[in-house]
C-alpha cells in the first residue's frame, strides 16, 4: 500500500513537471509580456532585485510613440491626470534594497519601491514611489515618491525584449540600466560610505 501512494505521488508530480508554469497565468493564458528578475550584490551583502515584465518592440516606434516622451496622456483609470511609464509591462517594476545605498548620488532607504521613468529625447526623470503594488503607473501618485533622478539615455544596439540588468561592476558600486529597442537608460547605485 505504501508502495502505491508513492506511486501515486510521482505520477501527480511528473504531470506538475511536465506542464510549463506560465500555462497557470493569467487564467490559462501565457502573458505577452513574460515577468523576469535580476539581481545584484554590492559589497558583502547588499542585495539589489529589480522584477518587471518584458515586452518585445514587434516591429513598434517605441521612444516617442508608443512611450511618449514626457507624461502620457488620461487612460481608462485617470481621464485627466497625465502619468509616468511604468518601465515595462503589466504590474509595476520594482526595485528592492535590503539595505540604504544610493541613486546617482542621493541616499534611497532600504526598503522595495515601484519604478517609473518619465522619458524625452534628451534626459529622463527616474522615479523610485514608495508604491511597489500598483498595476502599471495608472494611479501613480508623486506624494508616494522616495527619490527622484535625471539620467540620460544612451544609445544601444537593438535589443527586442525589454531588460533590467547591472554593469560597471566596481565592488560597491554598478551601473542598473534598463536596455530595449535602441537605447540603454542607466542609473548609477552605489553603497554609502561608512563614516
Amino acid at each position: 500500500m505504501k508502495r502505491l501512494s508513492i506511486l501515486g505521488l510521482a505520477l501527480i508530480l511528473s504531470v506538475f513537471l511536465v506542464l510549463p508554469s506560465t500555462t497557470f497565468a493569467q487564467g490559462n493564458q501565457v502573458r505577452a509580456s513574460l515577468k523576469a528578475s535580476v539581481m545584484q550584490v554590492l559589497g558583502v551583502d547588499t542585495a539589489i532585485t529589480i522584477t518587471y515584465c518584458r515586452p518585445g518592440v514587434k516591429g513598434r516606434k517605441i521612444w516617442g510613440e508608443l512611450v511618449p516622451y514626457g507624461l502620457a496622456p488620461g487612460n481608462r483609470y485617470s481621464k485627466d491626470q497625465p502619468f509616468p511609464w511604468r518601465a515595462g509591462a503589466n504590474e509595476n517594476t520594482t526595485i528592492e534594497f535590503n539595505k540604504d545605498i544610493l541613486v546617482e548620488g542621493n541616499k534611497l532607504s532600504a526598503g522595495k519601491y515601484g519604478i517609473h521613468m518619465i522619458p524625452s529625447e534628451k534626459d529622463w526623470i527616474i522615479i523610485f514611489s514608495k508604491n511597489n503594488s500598483a498595476w502599471g503607473s495608472y494611479q501613480y501618485n508623486q506624494e508616494e515618491d522616495a527619490l527622484r533622478v535625471t539620467v540620460t539615455p544612451v544609445e544601444a544596439p537593438h535589443r527586442e525584449w525589454l531588460v533590467f540588468n547591472f554593469g560597471k561592476l566596481a565592488g560597491t558600486s554598478a551601473v542598473a540600466y534598463l536596455h530595449w529597442e535602441k537605447l540603454i537608460v542607466p542609473f548609477k547605485i552605489e553603497l554609502p560610505k561608512e563614516e
